[in-house]
């Protein structure tokens, strides 16, 4: 039992949407990579230095037709998400960056491109991370101040998000609720939130999984939240769901979408919020701790 602290209003689940903006941003040959994007609907992975145009068409699918889909449906419902994203795709389509700023979304730093950053050495990690900041600050109005990584990060990525004054993370998948994390900086030790992330409700199921069907997709989405709904009744729960444009927004996987978000809304006692509104709840409410020991 978690009675550390509550949600706004005692509710016994905080639900964090996560709407991942990543196209645009991916690799290519004509950004000056290598190689093109090694992931695609059919899993196609080519290692040839050739630009794979019908590969970047199926990014462009969810800038031209899934986001409306996406975005609809939490307007529908009047609910703020956590829109992660890669700079440089808001800047590639700032029709994007309109959708988020009128919705009411908070925009989380998914680096400056969508690509590795695990490789950089601390200078260019410090570059790629300020560069961020300020390209999406420029397209949103607004400063991100939390952060995920393209799935790996460095031993300094979290001393270098502190120095440039974000406030929690997600790269992490290790729980239901947030909590501390002690960063080793110059300065000593210093706070960071962790606002954990989970991939086994994500919907890069339908790419990774082959036959995995909306309905299934759903199911086990449900099945998640009601879970977490219940044990909210002993202590605070949250629920993360990540989306992709390109992903959920197609014909056919919306309805699934919009049927989940549905079942959280005639729930009572659930707070829908952006992971920002999280962090600073949790960190109001729970002092930060001073030593590694108390961190655990």
């Amino acid at each position: 039992m978690n009675r550390s602290f509550t949600w706004p209003n005692d509710a016994r689940l905080a639900m964090s949407f996560v709407i991942n903006i990543e196209e645009g941003s991916e690799m290519s040959t004509a950004r000056g990579d290598k190689g093109p994007e090694p992931v695609d609907e059919l899993g196609v992975a080519l290692k040839a230095p050739i630009r794979n145009y019908v590969n970047e068409s199926n990014y462009q699918y969810g800038v031209r037709a899934g986001a409306a889909r996406i975005f609809g449906a939490f307007a529908k419902h009047r609910i703020a998400t956590t829109v992660t994203a890669a700079a440089m795709s808001l800047e590639n389509a700032p029709e994007l960056a309109t959708m988020i700023t009128s919705g009411g979304h908070e925009t989380c730093s998914h680096g400056w491109r969508w690509i590795h950053q695990f490789s950089y050495d601390e200078a260019r990690e410090r570059e790629f991370i300020d560069k961020a900041v300020k390209s999406i600050e420029a397209t949103t109005g607004t400063r991100p101040y939390g952060w995920l990584s393209r799935y790996l990060h460095t031993d300094r990525t979290h001393r270098l998000l502190v120095e440039a004054g974000f406030e929690y993370h997600m790269d992490d998948l290790s729980d239901d609720t947030p909590r501390w994390q002690l960063v080793e900086t110059s300065d000593g030790l210093k706070p960071l939130v962790i606002v954990p992330y989970a991939l086994d409700t994500n919907d890069m199921k339908f790419w990774l999984a082959p036959g995995y069907t909306p309905a299934q997709w759903l199911e086990y989405a449900v099945a998640t939240f009601d879970r977490l709904y219940e044990e909210g009744a002993d202590g605070p729960k949250m629920m993360s769901l990540g989306l992709h444009l390109r992903i959920i927004g197609r014909p056919g996987r919306i309805a699934a979408l919009e049927q989940f978000i549905q079942h959280v809304v005639s729930h009572q006692d659930v707070w829908c919020a952006p992971r920002l509104d999280i962090a600073r709840h949790f960190a109001a409410q729970v002092p930060a701790p001073t030593s590694e020991a108390v961190h655990g």
